[in-house]
C-alpha cells in the first residue's frame, strides 16, 4: 500500500516495498486472463487484423451462402424481403468497392470518435484552468475511502441518463480521483468503467435506450399478441433497485478483488505529463472564491438548459427568455425522446467550458481567448492514440456489420436455446447468458434486442411470461458483458485513458482488471432478477405483470 503521508495537507504516491498480497485462485485466474490477453498484440494492430479477418471470413461466408431465418417482421427487414439474413461478402468487387469508397465515412461516421473529442474540448479548458483538480480536492478531502468508491460507482450507473456523459467524464474523473487519494488510478477506472458500462441499463431515472427497448419490445409482442403495448417505463422498478444493487456489487468488487490485485501503483510508468507525484493540498482561499464562481457560473449555464427544456405550457410565465422550451419534442411536448436529449455532448461542451474559463480567470490561469484555445488543444493532443485506434476500430465494426455475422450469430444462439424447451423460470438463465454472449459481438444494445426480441418475446409469451419481464432479463445479459469486449463502441477511449496512467498497458491487463465485475454483476444481478420476479413476485415496473394473459 502507498506509505501513509506525513501532513494532512498532502499525499504523495510513492511505490511500496510491502509484500504482494496473497494470490488466491481468483488472483491467479486473472493472472492467466491477463498473461493470455497480453499476447495479443497491439489493440491498434489487433482491430486492423480483426478487420481483415471479417473481410476473408466474409468471402468464406459468401461462397458458402451462409443464412439463417429472419426472424423480424417483414416491415422491419430493409431491402431484404425473401426472409432471410444472409451472410455479405466483402471479398469480392462489391466489397471492395465499397470499402475504399467508404474507409474515411467508417471512421468520421464513427459515433464516439465526435462524441468524445467534442465533450474533451470542453473538459480540457476546465482541467486546464484548475478547476477539476480544485473541485477534486474540495470533494475528497477527508472523505471515507469507501464512500468514495461508492459515489464514483453509483455516479457512473446513473450517469446513462445523460447519455455518452459517462464515458467522457465519470470514468477518466475516477482515475484522477483515486491518483489523487494515492490508490491505484486504474482501480478508480475500473469501478467507473464498471458503473458506466456494466451498469448500463440500471438507473434510477427513465433513459434515452428505455424508449427504445420499449418500441422493439411492442413490435415483437404484437407478433404474438396483436392489441399488446408495452411503454417507456415498464422495467423502472426493478431497474432503480438495480441501481443500488450494482453500486453496491461494484464497490465490493474494487476493494475486495481489483485493488488488493492492482497493488501499490507505480508513477514512472505513467505517460510524460502525468506528475510522478500527486498532491492534496487544501484549498487556499483564492481558489475556494474562484470556485464559487465558477459555482455560480455552472448554476447559470444549467438554470439556461433548463429554460430551454421547459414546457411551452410555461412560456406566458417566462416570456423574457428567447425559445423557451425549444429543445423539447416540437411535436409531442416531451422531454423523452426529445432534442434536448439528443444534446448532451453539446451541454457538457458548454457546461465545462463556461465555468472552467471563469475560474481560470478568477485565479489568474486563464486571460483571454489564447489561454482557451491552448486548453483545447493540449486535450486534443493526449488523445493521438485513441484517434489511431477509433480509425481501425470503425473499420472493423462497419465490415462486421455490413457482414450481417452479429445477426447470423444472434439468431442460432436464440434458435439453439428454443430447442432446450423450458418451460419453466429456468428458461431465462441461458436466455440471459446468450444475451451476453451475443453482446460481445453485437455492441448495439437496439440492434442485438432488434435481431433476439422477435424469437424470444412470442416464444416466452407463448409459455406465460410477460414482454415486460422478457425485456427486463434481456437488459441484464446485454449490460454485463459491456465492460469486457472490444466491440463497445468506447471501448478504445476507455483504453487510451488507462494508458495515461500505464504505458505499457496491455489490452489483457484491462480486460482481466475488468472480468471480476463482469462476473459479479452477472451472477449478483441475476440473482436479484430471481428474487424480485419469481421469489417475491414484484412487477419490474408500473403495470408490467409478471406473467402474460391473453386479454378476454
Amino acid at each position: 500500500m502507498p506509505q501513509k503521508p506525513r501532513s494532512p495537507s498532502s499525499l504523495v504516491v510513492v511505490p511500496s516495498d510491502s509484500p504482494p498480497p496473497r494470490r488466491n485462485w481468483m488472483t491467479r485466474f486473472l493472472s492467466v486472463v491477463e498473461w493470455l490477453g497480453n499476447l495479443l498484440p497491439h489493440p491498434v494492430t489487433l482491430f486492423a487484423l480483426f478487420a481483415l479477418g471479417v473481410v476473408l471470413l466474409s468471402g468464406v461466408a459468401g461462397y458458402f451462402e451462409w443464412s439463417v431465418q429472419d426472424p423480424r417482421p417483414p416491415g422491419a427487414r430493409g431491402r431484404a424481403d425473401d426472409g432471410l439474413i444472409r451472410a455479405v461478402s466483402l471479398l469480392n468487387g462489391d466489397g471492395f468497392r465499397r470499402i475504399s469508397e467508404n474507409l474515411v465515412s467508417n471512421f468520421v461516421g464513427f459515433v464516439p470518435l465526435g462524441t468524445v473529442l467534442v465533450a474533451l474540448l470542453g473538459v480540457g479548458v476546465a482541467e486546464k484552468s484548475g478547476l477539476l483538480s480544485a473541485a477534486i480536492r474540495l470533494i475528497i478531502l477527508g472523505a471515507p475511502r469507501t464512500l468514495v468508491t461508492v459515489a464514483l460507482v453509483f455516479s457512473g450507473v446513473v450517469s446513462n441518463t445523460a447519455s455518452e456523459m459517462g464515458y467522457v467524464v465519470i470514468i477518466p474523473l475516477g482515475a484522477a480521483i483515486f491518483h489523487s487519494l494515492g490508490r491505484h488510478p486504474l482501480a478508480g477506472l475500473a469501478a467507473a468503467f464498471a458503473g458506466v458500462s456494466g451498469g448500463y441499463s440500471a438507473n434510477i431515472l427513465i433513459g434515452t435506450v428505455d424508449p427504445l427497448l420499449a418500441g422493439i419490445t411492442e413490435e415483437a409482442a404484437r407478433m404474438y399478441d396483436p392489441a399488446y403495448e408495452v411503454h417507456p417505463a415498464v422495467n423502472w422498478y426493478f431497474m432503480f433497485v438495480s441501481t443500488f444493487v450494482i453500486t453496491a456489487l461494484g464497490t465490493f468488487v474494487t476493494a475486495k478483488i481489483v485493488e488488493p490485485r492492482l497493488g501499490p501503483y507505480n508513477p514512472s510508468r505513467a505517460e510524460d505529463g502525468l506528475e510522478a507525484e500527486t498532491r492534496l493540498e487544501r484549498l487556499a482561499p483564492g481558489e475556494r472564491r474562484a470556485l464559487a464562481w465558477a459555482g455560480a457560473a455552472a448554476l447559470g449555464v444549467m438554470l439556461l438548459f433548463i429554460c430551454f427544456a421547459g414546457p411551452r405550457w410555461l412560456a406566458p410565465a417566462a416570456g423574457w427568455i428567447p425559445g423557451y422550451g425549444v429543445l423539447r419534442d416540437p411535436v409531442n411536448d416531451t422531454l423523452l425522446p426529445s432534442p434536448f436529449l439528443r444534446s448532451v455532448v453539446t451541454m457538457i461542451f458548454i457546461f465545462f467550458i463556461v465555468p472552467g474559463f471563469v475560474y481560470g480567470r478568477a485565479t489568474g490561469a486563464m486571460r483571454n481567448d489564447r489561454d482557451v484555445i491552448d486548453a483545447m488543444a493540449a486535450a486534443m493532443s493526449s488523445m493521438g492514440l485513441y484517434i489511431v485506434l477509433v480509425f481501425f476500430a470503425a473499420q472493423f465494426v462497419t465490415f462486421f456489420n455490413w457482414t450481417n455475422f452479429g445477426s447470423i450469430l444472434a439468431v442460432l444462439g436464440s434458435d439453439a436455446i428454443v430447442a432446450m424447451r423450458l418451460d419453466n423460470p429456468l428458461v431465462f438463465i441461458p436466455f440471459i447468458l446468450m444475451c451476453c454472449i451475443v453482446n460481445l459481438m453485437l455492441g448495439s444494445a437496439s440492434a442485438q434486442w432488434a435481431v433476439t426480441a422477435p424469437i424470444f418475446v412470442p416464444m416466452l409469451m407463448s409459455v406465460g411470461y410477460s414482454p415486460e419481464v422478457i425485456q427486463a432479463a434481456y437488459r441484464i445479459g446485454d449490460s454485463t458483458t459491456n465492460i469486457i469486449t472490444p466491440m463497445m463502441s468506447y471501448f478504445g477511449i476507455i483504453y487510451a485513458f488507462a494508458c495515461r496512467y500505464d504505458k505499457r498497458l496491455g489490452i489483457g491487463t484491462l480486460i482481466s482488471t475488468m472480468l471480476p465485475y463482469c462476473i459479479v454483476f452477472l451472477i449478483g444481478w441475476t440473482a436479484l432478477f430471481y428474487l424480485w420476479v419469481f421469489g417475491l413476485g414484484l412487477p419490474v415496473g408500473p403495470g408490467a405483470p409478471t406473467c402474460y394473459a391473453p386479454a378476454g
